[in-house]
């Protein structure tokens, strides 16, 4: 027998998570007709929700053996949810889904048999549109997986969601990839491994409201840049090569003005815009930099990714 773990990241979900399990029991049930040497376990990671979620999984547990929980002592983000429930999985297979049903369970069993019978070391998901989305957030969510496969080398998939299942030897892969800075989506091109996408359209929440905001999706970007490319610290050096030669061009231009038309330079207003537009590109590359040192300087505190206070 195999077994496959269904790994579910919660926080605050407890209005989505019992139309999650019916649905997740009625894909198990049809997979299990095809594949019927596969079991199951359901891990719920629970992320320091402040609602019921954490009552209801254990409520579910009490019916169905193969319900199993780690809860975090306080709220470690998404992220350290995907490495929780990697990290407890015991499966041959895991695969990653949200409690929103966004990530449609009835594609479960042919993700699965693309690693089974064709080969593949995982198969992903990917939405094709996104409706329903505000229209600003999707043209900064475009304009993001544009700006990410230009700076880095890690190939990252506009698109692309968590909703993935892979074999063990991936999972383990992902698991020596101790970096308290994650960002999943990324790591998941750089380990490689041979991959299937699947497509569909964007679902809609079935309960519950998103956790991700705008200013939420922002840092996060910036995270996975920071993470997987150093083009921003080349563009801020590049940027005060530029302007120290343009500084340099017109330092020669006042002079040769001044020598030859006896004019010496004026207009103090158009100064202070210069020196201002300086000390913004200044402030600019500083705050590159230090990004790349903040990140340096937590990975240095060796602190864990996330927190367990009970588990079952």
């Amino acid at each position: 027998m195999s077994l496959l773990s269904v790994i579910v990241p919660c926080y605050n979900e407890e209005q989505a998570i019992p139309f999650f399990y019916e649905e997740i029991c009625k894909t198990i049930s049809v997979f299990n007709k095809e594949f019927p040497e596969v079991d199951f376990e359901l891990l719920f990671i629970d992320d320091g929700s402040s609602d019921n979620t954490l009552p209801v999984v254990k409520s579910l547990r009490e019916n169905d053996k193969r319900v199993h929980f780690v809860s975090f002592s306080r709220n470690f983000g998404k992220e350290a949810g995907i490495y929780a429930g990697l990290e407890n999985s015991k499966g041959d297979y895991a695969v990653i889904m949200d409690a929103d049903l966004q990530d449609p369970p009835s594609l479960l069993p042919d993700m699965y048999r693309s690693l089974v019978v064709e080969g593949y070391d995982s198969a992903a998901t990917r939405r094709v549109t996104r409706k329903g989305e505000p229209v600003i957030r999707s043209f900064f969510a475009r304009m993001f997986y544009r700006l990410i496969n230009r700076l880095s080398k890690t190939e990252i998939v506009d698109g692309a969601r968590d909703y993935r299942i892979m074999t063990r030897r991936m999972v383990d892969a992902i698991l020596s990839m101790k970096e308290v800075n994650r960002f999943t989506k990324g790591i998941y091109g750089w380990v490689g491994f041979k991959t299937k996408w699947f497509e569909y359209e964007n679902i809609e929440r079935i309960a519950g409201e998103t956790k991700w905001s705008f200013w939420k999706l922002l840092l996060y970007s910036i995270e996975g840049i920071v993470a997987f490319s150093t083009t921003p610290l080349a563009f801020a050096a590049m940027l005060g090569l530029l302007f120290t030669l343009i500084s340099f061009v017109l330092i020669i231009f006042i002079i040769i003005r001044t020598l030859i038309l006896g004019d010496p330079t004026s207009g103090w207003p158009s100064m202070v815009c210069i020196i201002t537009f300086l000390g913004g590109i200044q402030l600019f590359c500083m705050g590159v930099i230090g990004e790349y040192l903040a990140k340096a300087y937590m990975e240095t505190k060796n602190r864990p990714i996330y927190i367990s206070k009970e588990e079952e």
